[in-house]
């Protein structure tokens, strides 16, 4: 910055006149700058307005001046006094002078919103990469990588350089990555609003890459590829526990389902979307490691039919967690049902189903605190029964469920104790024992039996043997975890069956599937037993699927076709899963050898161990005295303990307990222990069957006493008939041969058949066999779930955690081959059928052909290689090629739509020139009148055909000659020689719509003021070529230009009613038709008013229909979303509004609050914010900042002259009807409204409404977290500053409204004698409506700050009380000072009146003296008045809170205290005279 002086060039610093230069950030004029010579004292307003004249902007917007420091590092927005020259002055030499943009000191001219903030959205990419380069070259900023949405685009690939990418990503809530195709996915702990109906949309049939990362990215990916190959699909995700898996898998689910056709919640996808929910909750539970970890692995196999819509879905489960059941560890928690049951269930289930506490269970006591979670628990005990009914649960089987679950916790409550006499044990306590019983439906005696002894079976007899205290104890587990297992099984079955699509069993129909994976993720805890054992292998199995996928066969189908390669190494696990399934020395065998030995106990097992595998490393050896061993897993070393090994290998169900729950008289408990469901469903049906029969057999004898006859063998034949219907279980069957590893499970309820049950390692590893085999028959899609942090911590991401799992997986390797390998493989058939139409016409040699055109678009020789009967493609390759692709096909329809238009628009000329002919010929008849030889029948039947004769007969007898009596001089028509067809009625009837009418219709009452229902009725009556009104224009003038008369083109802002453009019209019309045809004039009107009517019709139903263009359905959420008008979360289960068009989503009381139009619809209504009062931001309904809302004054001031003394004024709410009509009327025109014939409570309701449905509330969201703060402290005078100091951080707008409201509330505590409204009960009241939460913030801790934000209120409202009274005692001292002030007047100019002035004294100086004083006492009254009128200004002011002012307040009132004293003597001594 500088100035010319002369040839000087000097400071201006010594200078009144200096230099700026200024850089809009403006779309307008980017990158221009001004130079401005300004005085040194001038303020910003008047450079801005400088900078606008001379750049030639738009002077009726509002603009800001920011000045900027360090390359945007910092930067502020000057306020109107704000003087740029002094800010400059304070800037480095070197920018004080000349501040070109690029030293990082200058001055940026911005548009600015309503409330005077910055819109930074003009701000381009490029410059804000080189804004935090500078910064970072310059030290302020630490170096941050670059972003890259894929790996595999790195320019270095290290381990440094993925951990950085995904670091950074993450920290910008960016939590997926990809790697080609793989999907790395990190943790964040916390629900991101990512995953609503609009992103499924943004994702659908999109390439994968073309978006930004997503989870949707993958689901889509699969889908179409699946319909596009015809080839079935899988998602394998894999992680460690605590990493996101099962979150990534209802997010798949769901946006699987979305992709069919059949939309969201309909059919089999509502119940495959219900299932998650079921599943979740009894095979979920919360440990160290994850709030909601899978305690078994799970396999949902969605199957499609070709077209893509869902054909039904199959679940399988492997290896539950039976032990949690009854021992876990101290941090952990049982599975979820439990919880929801006992938390959620209302009183009379808790009744019904004996609930206790949770605390009062066994299987519950060692728990970490759950009160916190309460009301999480009761959201999702009401969530799992909505997605059991979804499943198809009737109302009576969920009771059984509940049921069952609550005797399985009463069992862990059963206590032993050795019997006073004899041997054995005394069960108890009594309770517990005949709560079971009836829970259950068995006898005491029988599960007391049960729970004490066992029988041994010998060759001759039976002998019932006591158990020991451990015996029974592990008997009680034992059958808790049966029990619970059995259910677990019942309920996948049931679900199973529930996703079966029946005509699967009819016909044979090709179907596709996708199948999803969610299997328990790698797990090391301080104590691993034998589920982490089976667990591990899992992940080892699954790992080295991973590995043969994404390594091995890749490279062996390069060197299989001869490419250039060069081998990329990985870790190999080979070893390891050798380690635990190689015949016959594996761990699994070993296992299951020792579980055999009736001696061999885990000590056996261990030395076996050790001294079949001391070589093997991957067994570490342990102490020789420690009871555990250590395997070297892909992922690291994990100790097991070996304690249990043998028990939990052979966990099962003793006959004793399967004989005591057969006789249970409940048949749902017998369903659960069945060893086959089909049999079970059978005997069922013959049970019923034949009771059945014995019913009618009694009702049939006594029938045939009385009627003799047939009827009972008939009842008979009818009731056989029916139950060969019924038997029919061909639908149970397929669901077992589905799932034939779970019939294993199930046998091992049944100890007494003479084949031995297998195993629960071998059952295992039969699923996990059949598993693989599913995966090998699929392509795959790989997603790789990453824990962010050990912690379970929102948004930390821990680099050495992460780093581990990098490393374990094998990621540097995988991004490695990807980067290196092709993604896209073409068999040469499969290239030149997909781009036939890139390749010539004659294919000879394919390898060549297929080269030529590779290199012919230029692709780099490196990106594709073409093998012995392959090509291989990059992806980056592949997808140029699909554009060129389709780019080509386009040229080619373009061309083919451009030869049928021209053919089409050739037709239509012809046939428009033929009817132009006619008309020509029509008014050359119609120019030489009716002549005799003027219209002769060649002539005729040359330029007219039958169809035309309408037509011709309406011109003739609207616009032919007049004859008496009848048209003597038309051509009467007698012959159908010359015009053909049949013979038609020449008489002429008008149609209503051309009938003279006095009055126009009311429907042209209606005013344009949109321009675009103006534009809209252009292109109406632009395609009304076939109306007669068109035509009778040309009639009147061939060049009528309907546009220039009326004016359509020149109207921006239009006014215009219909009933005007019929007046313009009518005047054309009568202007052009002369005398001699004025008589035809209203019929032409007429005709052009139909006209105008149907379009008005047609105009507002297309208002009505048109809601911002959105068609909003009822939606049922089944995973958590996030409503997209107020951000607050939608929870699974609950009902939401769905736009069918855009996908939005929202909460039903959201739906009157959008103003965003739907972006699925190319025409939409402009949204005139400026008619609106609710819903409205305040500073767009305050015309200056000080001000508040008219439609809240009104309202406010209004309840204040009428309401005040009405009880419980806002706690009780008004009539619903009366205040949607009171809303409209004011939306309408507020100003009219008289609110005299509202109730008072309906007024109120609003106030409350208009404050609830700001967009930002009063107290702003960003000022939220600050005034809980301010409201947490300790001290009340502390919270009293805090608080008022945040309120001078609101927006002027908010400030005024939210100042005039508290003075609102009050004046009505004021009167809380007459309205019981406390100032407790108005803050509990008003604190939602002014003090939100912000919507992104989570509603179960938001919950926790009500008192907070109560109490902020209260303290807003109590310290206005007390500065109210504060400031009317000072009105009412003033008004005691001004009646003693006139007073003191009244009194003297009395006494001036009758007072004769002494002898010998001057009156003059009398009279001077009198004047004086009456002028001082003037003065002080118009003074006293001022200051009280100024007081009474204030009452509803935020006055600044400090302990100086409330002094100085004082110090004043003393002050004025002795003065008003001082007047009262002063005015005793002068009443004395």
């Amino acid at each position: 910055m500088n100035v010319t002086n002369g040839n000087k060039t000097t400071s201006c610093q010594d200078e009144t006149v200096c230099t700026l230069q200024i850089y809009p950030r403006l779309s307008v004029k980017p990158g221009q700058s001004c130079i401005l010579r300004v005085p040194k004292e001038a303020t910003a307003a008047t450079v801005i307005k400088t900078a606008l004249a001379t750049l030639g902007l738009d002077t009726s917007k509002t603009y800001v001046l920011v000045e900027v420091q360090e390359y945007g590092g910092e930067e502020w927005v000057l306020h109107a006094s704000d003087q740029p020259v002094q800010r400059v002055l304070l800037w480095p030499r070197k920018a004080q002078d000349k501040h070109p943009q690029s030293d990082g000191y200058f001055f940026a001219l911005q548009e600015g919103s309503y409330d005077g903030s910055i819109q930074y959205d003009v701000m381009t990419s490029v410059r804000q990469e080189k804004v935090a380069q500078g910064l970072a070259n310059r030290g302020f900023v630490t170096q941050q990588p670059q972003e890259y949405d894929d790996l595999c685009n790195l320019p270095e690939l290290t381990e440094e350089s993925i951990l950085g990418t995904l670091r950074h990503r993450f920290h910008k809530q960016k939590i997926y990555t990809f790697a080609s195709n793989i999907l790395i996915a990190v943790n964040p702990f916390k629900f991101l609003p990512i995953y609503n109906p609009r992103y499924v949309k943004m994702y659908e049939n999109h390439t994968l890459g073309k978006l930004e990362p997503h989870v949707f990215a993958i689901a889509d990916a699969a889908f179409h590829t699946m319909l596009n190959k015809q080839v079935n699909q899988c998602i394998v995700i894999s992680g460690e526990s605590g990493s996101g898996k099962t979150q990534s898998t209802n997010f798949l689910i769901h946006c699987l389902t979305a992709l069919s056709q059949k939309g969201y919640t309909s059919g089999v996808e509502r119940t495959i979307l219900g299932a998650g929910p079921v599943l979740e909750a009894f095979g979920n539970a919360k440990t160290a490691h994850n709030n909601n970890s899978s305690r078994f692995g799970k396999f949902i196999q969605v199957n499609y039919l070709e077209s893509g819509v869902v054909r039904g879905a199959v679940v399988e489960k492997y290896l539950l967690e039976k032990c949690r059941l009854v021992s876990r560890g101290k941090t952990e928690r049982n599975y979820h049902v439990f919880y929801y049951l006992l938390i959620g269930a209302s009183e009379e289930e808790k009744d019904e189903f004996k609930l206790l506490h949770p605390e009062q269970y066994h299987y519950l006591k060692e728990e970490i605190p759950i009160a916190e979670d309460q009301a999480e628990m009761k959201h999702e005990f009401r969530r799992l029964d909505q997605a059991m009914e979804m499943v198809g649960f009737l109302p009576s089987t969920k009771k059984q469920i509940f049921s069952v679950l609550s005797a399985i916790l009463y069992l862990g409550n059963v206590t032993y104790q050795p019997k006073d006499v004899g041997e054995g044990l005394k069960v108890g306590p009594d309770r517990v024992l005949y709560a079971i019983s009836d829970l259950l439906k068995v006898k005491v005696e029988l599960l007391v039996e049960a729970l004490t002894t066992r029988k041994a079976m010998t060759a001759n007899d039976t002998l019932i043997l006591p158990y020991s205290l451990n015996e029974a104890i592990t008997a009680r587990d034992s059958m808790a975890k049966s029990l619970y297992s059995a259910l677990f099984d019942w309920i996948v079955l049931r679900i199973n069956h529930a996703l079966l699509n029946k005509r699967d069993l009819e016909e044979s129909v090709p179907r596709l599937s996708i199948g999803v994976l969610d299997i328990f993720g790698f797990e090391d805890f301080k104590m691993n037993s034998f589920e982490q054992f089976c667990i591990n292998y899992a992940n080892e199995q699954l790992q080295y699927y991973c590995n043969q996928r994404i390594f091995t066969l890749e490279q062996e189908e390069y060197r299989a076709e001869g490419i250039t390669w060069h081998n990329i190494d990985y870790p190999d696990n080979i070893g390891c899963i050798s380690l635990f399934s190689k015949k016959p020395t594996g761990l699994f065998y070993l296992l299951d050898e020792e579980s055999n030995f009736p001696r061999a106990t885990d000590s056996t097992l261990l030395e076996k161990f050790k001294q079949q595998h001391q070589d093997n490393p991957f067994f570490v050896q342990t102490p020789v005295r420690e009871p555990a061993f250590v395997i070297q897993h892909f992922a690291g070393k994990v100790k097991y303990q070996i304690k249990d090994f043998r028990e939990k290998n052979t966990d099962h169900m003793r006959p004793d307990i399967v004989a005591l729950l057969r006789s249970s008289e409940c048949s749902y408990l017998r369903q659960l222990i069945g060893a086959n469901p089909v049999a079970v469903f059978r005997w069922g049906i013959l049970r019923a069957t034949i009771r059945t029969l014995a019913v009618f057999n009694e009702a049939g004898r006594s029938w045939a006493e009385k009627h003799p006859g047939n009827i009972y063998m008939l009842l008979n034949v009818i009731v056989l008939f029916s139950v060969q219907n019924l038997i029919d279980s061909h639908s149970l069957k397929f669901i077992m041969n589905l799932t034939q590893h779970n019939r294993a499970t199930r046998s091992l309820l049944h100890l007494h058949t003479k084949k031995k049950p297998p195993s629960i390692s071998a059952q295992f590893q039969a699923s996990l066999s059949k598993l693989l085999e599913t995966l090998r028959k699929a392509e795959p899609f790989f997603v790789r779930c990453i824990r962010s942090n050990g912690d379970k911590r929102e948004m930390h991401f821990d680099d050495a955690l992460v780093l581990q799992q990098l490393r374990y997986t094998g990621m540097l390797q995988t991004v490695r081959i990807r980067r290196s390998g092709y993604g896209a493989k073409f068999t040469f058939k499969e290239f030149t059928d997909q781009f036939r139409v890139l390749l010539p016409k004659e294919i000879s040699t394919p390898q060549q052909d297929i080269t030529n055109l590779l290199t012919k678009m230029g692709l780099p020789r490196s990106s594709f290689q073409i093998g012995r009967t392959k090509v291989f493609l990059k992806e980056s390759e592949r997808q140029i090629l699909q554009e060129a692709l389709h780019k080509e096909v386009m040229r080619r329809i373009i061309i083919l739509q451009r030869w049928f238009r021209a053919c089409l628009m050739r037709k239509q000329y012809l046939r428009e020139r033929e009817g132009i002919i006619t008309i020509q010929v029509l008014f050359v008849w119609l120019s030489r009148g009716f002549k005799k030889n003027a219209f002769s029948r060649p002539v005729v039947s040359k330029c007219f055909s039958c169809n035309d004769l309408p037509l011709l007969l309406s011109f003739i007898s609207l616009f032919g000659p007049k004859a008496s009596g009848s048209h003597s001089n038309f051509p009467h028509v007698k012959s159908s020689a010359t015009f053909p067809g049949p013979r038609r009625n020449p008489t002429i009837k008008i149609s209503r719509a051309t009938r003279v009418q006095e009055k126009w219709n009311a429907s042209l009452d209606r005013e344009i003021t949109d321009s675009n229902e103006l534009r809209h009725l252009d292109e109406f009556l632009g395609n009304q070529v076939c109306v007669d009104v068109y035509i009778l224009l040309q009639l009147f003038e061939r060049h009528l230009d309907f546009n220039s008369k009326v004016g359509f083109d020149t109207l921006v802002n239009p006014n215009i009613g219909y009933k005007t453009l019929m007046s313009g019209y009518q005047t054309r019309v009568s202007s052009l038709a002369g005398l001699k045809k004025a008589s035809e004039v209203p019929l032409v009107v007429n005709l052009f008013q139909s006209v105008l009517d149907g379009f008005i019709r047609g105009e507002l139903k297309r208002l009505e229909a048109d809601q911002l263009g959105h068609l909003f359905s009822t939606y049922q959420v089944t995973i958590m979303q996030s409503c997209d008008q107020c951000s607050s979360f939608i929870w699974g289960m609950e009902k939401a509004f769905m736009c069918s068009s855009c996908k939005m989503v929202c909460h039903k009381k959201c739906l009157s609050k959008i103003t965003v139009n739907c972006t699925g619809h190319c025409d939409r209504k402009v949204s005139t914010a400026q008619t609106l009062h609710f819903g409205v931001p305040v500073c767009a309904l305050v015309r200056t900042a000080d001000s508040v809302p008219f439609v809240m004054e009104k309202m406010l001031v209004h309840v204040e002259m009428n309401g005040l003394y009405t009880e419980g004024i806002y706690r009780k709410s008004g009539s619903v009807c009366r205040a949607k009509e009171l809303h409209h009327l004011l939306e309408k025109s507020p100003q009219a409204v008289s609110f005299d014939n509202y109730p008072i409570h309906t007024i109120t309701g609003l106030v409350k409404q208009w404050l609830r449905e700001l967009p930002d509330p009063l107290m702003t969201y960003s000022l939220y977290n600050d005034f809980l703060y301010a409201a947490d402290l300790p001290e009340e005078s502390e919270r009293l500053r805090a608080v008022y100091r945040r309120l001078d951080e609101l927006p002027p707008p908010n400030f005024s409204t939210l100042e005039r409201l508290i003075f609102h509330l009050v004046k009505v505590a004021k009167e809380e004698a007459h309205n019981r409204m406390s100032v407790n009960a108005l803050a509990i009241v008003f604190a939602p409506c002014i003090l939100r939460c912000p919507d992104s913030s989570d509603p179960l801790l938001s919950m926790k700050d009500i008192n907070k934000t109560t109490l902020c209120v209260e303290i807003l409202i109590n310290e206005q009380t007390r500065r109210y009274n504060q400031k009317m005692e000072e009105i009412q001292q003033l008004e005691n000072a001004e009646a003693m002030a006139v007073k003191q007047l009244k009194l003297r100019r009395q006494n001036t009146i009758f007072e004769r002035p002494k002898l010998g004294s001057d009156v003059s100086s009398v009279d001077g003296a009198n004047l004086e004083i009456e002028k001082n006492l003037l003065e002080r009254i118009k003074s006293i008045k001022k200051e009280k009128n100024d007081l009474a200004f204030r009452l509803p002011e935020f006055d600044q809170d400090s302990s100086d002012a409330e002094n100085m307040d004082s110090e004043s009132l003393v002050s004025s205290d002795s003065l008003l004293e001082d007047h009262c003597v002063s005015l005793d001594s002068e009443g004395q005279y």
